[in-house]
């Protein structure tokens, strides 16, 4: 059995990278405060991106709570790379301008405006006031997005699956992105940031106990995403994934059929 690896070796973290997720993406639950979640229902997240119970030790009057995506239809809406990499500039930066987002996500200011409207459409955007036509600034309507680990239909499963997959692709690219450009950051950062993961023997009820003491530990930080007057000097966005599922079926049952990976067959 394996204790926790960070670096190859026997340690004592949870795996680190730069949020500005609260995605994000508890109990399954993928959250995102970018980004990024989902609950018990299953949250980057936005990021982003993410995934959070910010009510231990954080009262509701003090923290807004990410919207709870249920619909298929609105799930669709956000569904979308050039979508999901929006939301997440806007949770990252603030409000923008299609052309600002162009220039940051790689696309053109006419793309970003079309894609744009979309998401204010079911709610994810609204206008910030000032400007006109491309020159208008955009930014979120909410702090995050929340979606219920078990759908009411499958419709809204695939819809929330899609979306969740979008999002932790953008998230593990920009875990590779830090693989490949660290040696460029000071040393402090090399050792404070980290890369584990750990096996343990847990409950159900057990699991979502972790996740939540874990979502209040990270919680201690929600208000500097909204206020960059409260992060200290020398802060950087990091992003913190935390991703908890069994690897075996419990006892007695058969796990689900693997993919076939064979050629289609007439």
């Amino acid at each position: 059995m394996r204790p926790d690896r960070q670096n190859g070796h026997a340690s004592g973290s949870e795996g680190t990278s730069r949020p500005e997720s609260q995605t994000c993406p508890g109990r399954r639950e993928s959250r995102s405060w970018f980004q990024p979640s989902r609950d018990n229902s299953r949250s980057y997240s936005i990021d982003r991106s993410g995934s959070i119970d910010y009510d231990r030790g954080v009262s509701s009057e003090e923290r807004p709570e990410p919207r709870k995506l249920t619909d298929a239809r609105t799930l669709r809406a956000l569904a979308h790379p050039v979508r999901i990499a929006l939301y997440e500039e806007l949770a990252y930066g603030g409000a923008m301008t299609a052309t600002e987002l162009g220039k940051r996500i790689g696309a053109t200011p006419t793309a970003c405006s079309f894609h744009l409207r979309q998401l204010a459409k079911y709610g994810f955007v609204e206008e910030a006031g000032g400007g006109k036509g491309r020159a208008r600034p955009w930014r979120l309507a909410s702090p995050g997005w929340n979606i219920p680990a078990a759908a009411q239909d499958p419709e809204t499963q695939i819809a929330g699956d899609a979306v969740l997959r979008l999002s932790r692709e953008r998230a593990f690219a920009r875990y590779q992105r830090w693989q490949e450009t660290k040696a460029g950051y000071p040393r402090e950062w090399h050792e404070a940031a980290d890369d584990s993961d750990y096996l343990t023997y847990v409950t159900p009820e057990e699991l979502q106990q972790l996740n939540q003491e874990l979502h209040a530990v990270l919680g201690r930080f929600w208000e500097r995403l909204a206020d960059p007057a409260k992060r200290p000097p020398g802060a950087l966005p990091v992003e913190t994934l935390l991703l908890s599922y069994p690897i075996e079926p419990p006892p007695g049952q058969s796990g689900p059929e693997p993919p076939d990976a064979s050629p289609n067959r007439s």
